[in-house]
């Protein structure tokens, strides 16, 4: 019988021959803390000890940046003291968010086992590493052993099939996948996404469909390896002879195989306060919007700036909506002043913000107020989310929620796209 992905990945890690619903111990190639978690883990190094970090490690300040605080700015100074220690990398402020910076950077390679200390680690199952999310302690005992202990996880198989309608995207093939699997539907399981509509999708989309693989409860959302996912790591400095060819035996053995045809999707929006429960954009066409934010882990590329663009290009923002962009990363920032999409948004409203998780998180950049309306390119909009209980945060794809802008209502990006 074949394997997995996350049997292949964690019987490797392991030395043993590994399936679903196994223990093990397992070699940890790669770990990270952002701002909101790496105070924790600092303190938990030092409790026992530990003189010299046994994995890759790095640490990014996003969530809060720059810090709109005297508490945060003591954690930001906290951690580049222990940087500078312990001689590890830091990306500081300006640099973007985690999930985009790491990626970036090439530290991540098909067949690796990645702990972050952030829920949104799944992110880079799509180049088909095998990245989740954990606490800080647990996190800690990872930088003092080298190791931590799995569970492997059932696999679901998701066959993504036909072909994407003009104004709908990979946010809303996820959203659709979650609606039909459910908020708690894949909890404790892994992902793997593949099909015709996969193949054809540029690594931006798969990155934003694996980011909202844990909005289901999945530990890992994978993506097979392919040219696709070749050329974007050679293209951020990864040498072809280190990317392993990644991908689930013919025969391997799934909990559930789903398959959806998404050629008559329509574009997709998540109703407050659940991720799961997920409408057609144009029936929500009277829900007024207070804001409208382009950004986050999920939907800050360069795909989703350019997406949002060419619809705000020439066109203004309503009265009384605040349109707020954060792009993922300073090279996204850079990539996209070449490309003057900065200046379409300024042009139309919008309001840029460093690269980083802006208002995502709640902690500053955009909180709502009492009973605001947001539309998001976010992943996540329970209550509270964004810093307010009392607002209402919707989510959408960038195209979405940039026609959204214009209209000061939900509105259904293919009117802008013909």
């Amino acid at each position: 019988m074949g394997k997995t992905i996350a049997e292949k990945i964690l019987s490797a890690h392991s030395g043993r021959d590994l399936r679903a619903g196994d223990f093990a111990v397992c070699k940890v190639d790669f770990t990270f803390g952002q701002d909101g978690t790496s105070s924790i883990i600092i303190d938990r190094i030092k409790e026992l000890g530990v003189k010299e970090l046994k994995t890759g490690f790095c640490m990014v300040i996003d969530h809060s940046a720059p810090s709109p605080s005297e508490g945060v700015s003591r954690v930001h100074k906290k951690m580049r003291d222990f940087a500078k220690d312990f001689r590890q990398n830091i990306f500081d402020i300006g640099c973007g968010v985690c999930h985009q910076v790491i990626p970036e950077s090439g530290k991540i390679l098909p067949g690796d086992l990645v702990l972050g200390a952030d829920s949104h680690t799944c992110t880079y199952g799509a180049l088909a590493a095998f990245s989740t999310g954990v606490g800080s302690t647990d996190l800690a005992i990872a930088l003092a052993t080298g190791k931590n202990w799995f569970k492997v996880p059932e696999t679901i198989k998701v066959v993504i099939k036909g072909k994407l309608p003009k104004a709908v995207f990979a946010k809303d093939v996820i959203l659709r996948v979650i609606k039909e699997i459910g908020a708690d539907g894949a909890t404790y399981k892994a992902v793997e996404f593949c099909g015709p509509v996969i193949d054809k999708m540029d690594m931006d989309g798969r990155f934003t469909m694996s980011n909202m693989a844990v909005e289901m409860g999945a530990k890992a959302g994978f993506m097979p390896v392919d040219r696709v996912t070749i050329d974007w790591l050679r293209s951020h400095g990864v040498p072809k002879p280190e990317i392993k060819q990644i991908c689930a035996d013919t025969d391997a053995s799934y909990e559930q195989v789903l398959e959806f045809d998404v050629s008559s999707l329509e574009p997709q929006v998540a109703l407050p306060h659940v991720v799961d429960n997920a409408r057609p954009a144009r029936d929500l066409s009277e829900v007024k919007i207070d804001e409208a934010y382009l950004g986050t882990c999920t939907n800050g590329r360069l795909q989703d700036l350019k997406i949002a663009a060419k619809i705000l290009k020439g066109r203004k923002v309503a009265p009384g909506v605040k349109f707020i962009v954060a792009p993922s990363s300073r090279r996204v920032l850079l990539e996209a002043m070449k490309l003057k999409l900065l200046d379409v948004f300024v042009k139309a409203g919008g309001i840029v913000l460093v690269p980083g998780c802006g208002p995502c998180v709640g902690t500053h950049n955009g909180i709502p107020a009492d009973g605001e309306i947001v539309i998001s390119t976010a992943n996540r909009n329970f209550k509270g989310r964004m810093g307010n209980p009392g607002a209402f945060i919707y989510l959408a794809s960038p195209a979405t929620v940039a026609a959204s802008a214009i209209k000061g209502h939900i509105a259904d990006p293919g009117d802008f796209l013909c």
